[in-house]
């Protein structure tokens, strides 16, 4: 690709917003490389995303900072999960309080002489990308999280880690499970999506997956489970994402929802569900909450790669003055879209996404005994 320079040197700030996950730190390291060694820019390291910026607490980065951290978890920048546009419900002292957030972040933009905010984070970082944008920055986003869930783009950085992550612990729960001839569940992340626990189901053999876009049928669970069992499979693996819920959830709103789980008196989904499936089949059921261990230690060698080429392109991106815009992997090709096609959106798991029928295919029960076309 043909260098560009331009005859003024351009400052950029970057920040890393919401949760963590492997890849950041490679994508970081992308950008400022190519925005330093390609385009002569200048670049703001703004510290725990967006409340760094409404702080001012940024400091410019030297080549050294952003060297040899290509391997490393978490974020050299810090994150937090500061949402300056977010409201209190009829609060004339919180919407004041969030009009000065957003105030203060216009402000240290322009004080610090930026040309162009990037912003590496998930849903909610590159909506308020996307918010600021319309209030006159110019802002660049980077897709991260171990979800897959934004709009835009087919991945996200950090899945890969992720997905490995949770398949290599489905796969020590089969020799316990067998052990002790018992049923093992396992709560993967994904409070909206189960692109994660659609996945590591598929590549760790799970029997049953249950995601959030699929309300589940514990009494198809339940049969399927005594199925296996009479076919001589003494022991079964559910895989369940953290927002799997059932058909009578499905049908109540968000109170409703709420007010039925806590008198549930279960820590999670996964207790829930080895609960229910204890009642129904009377099999010996144990629950496993991977939680945090999903988004933490060395990012894959896919997650280095994506994030790498993710933050070059936002470089080449800035250096042609193509703001408001979101990088993208769009089947093979790195793009970018416009920031408002991820704004307040969530990717769900189509039903007909050919992973569906892969896991029927071979047998999975996905909690619902309706055909997936």
């Amino acid at each position: 690709m043909e260098t560009v320079r331009s005859s003024v040197t351009k400052s950029i700030g970057i920040l890393t917003s919401g949760g963590d996950c492997p890849g950041l730190n490679a994508a970081i390291r992308g950008v400022c490389r190519a925005a330093h060694d390609r385009y002569a820019m200048n670049i703001l390291g703004i510290a725990n995303g967006y409340r760094g910026l409404i702080d001012g607490d940024a400091r410019f980065l030297k080549p050294e900072d952003f060297s040899g951290i290509l391997t490393r978890g978490g974020t050299i920048l810090g994150t937090s999960r500061e949402k300056p546009f977010k409201k209190g419900a009829n609060d004339d002292l919180e919407k004041n309080f969030t009009k000065d957030k957003v105030m203060a972040i216009k402000e240290n933009y322009h004080k610090f002489k930026l040309d162009c905010l990037v912003v590496l984070g998930g849903n909610g970082t590159n909506t308020t990308g996307h918010l600021l944008r319309q209030e006159g920055l110019n802002v660049i986003g980077l897709p991260k999280t171990i979800d897959n869930d934004i709009q835009g783009t087919d991945l996200t950085f950090g899945f890969n880690s992720a997905l490995s992550i949770g398949t290599d612990a489905i796969d020590r729960l089969h020799s316990t499970a067998q052990s002790h001839n018992r049923v093992m569940v396992i709560e993967l992340m994904g409070h909206k999506t189960g692109w994660l626990t659609l996945y590591a189901g598929v590549a760790g053999g799970g029997d049953v997956i249950l995601i959030p876009e699929i309300p589940y049928n514990i009494k198809v669970i339940g049969r399927h489970l005594i199925e296996r069992a009479r076919s001589g499979k003494t022991f079964s693996i559910v895989v369940v994402a953290e927002g799997a819920l059932s058909r009578k959830e499905a049908g109540m709103d968000k109170k409703e929802r709420k007010r039925y789980r806590e008198e549930t008196v279960t820590p999670s989904i996964a207790y829930r569900v080895a609960r229910e499936i204890e009642n129904e089949t009377g099999m010996s059921t144990r629950a496993t909450v991977l939680g945090y261990v999903q988004r933490g230690g060395i990012p894959s060698a896919s997650d280095r790669v994506l994030a790498t080429s993710f933050g070059t392109a936002a470089a080449d991106l800035l250096a042609r003055g193509e703001y408001g815009r979101m990088v993208t992997l769009i089947g093979n090709e790195i793009s970018s879209v416009d920031l408002s096609v991820p704004a307040d959106k969530t990717k769900l798991v189509p039903l007909s996404h050919y992973m569906l029928d892969t896991a029927l295919a071979v047998g999975t029960c996905l909690g619902n005994s309706l055909p997936i076309n």
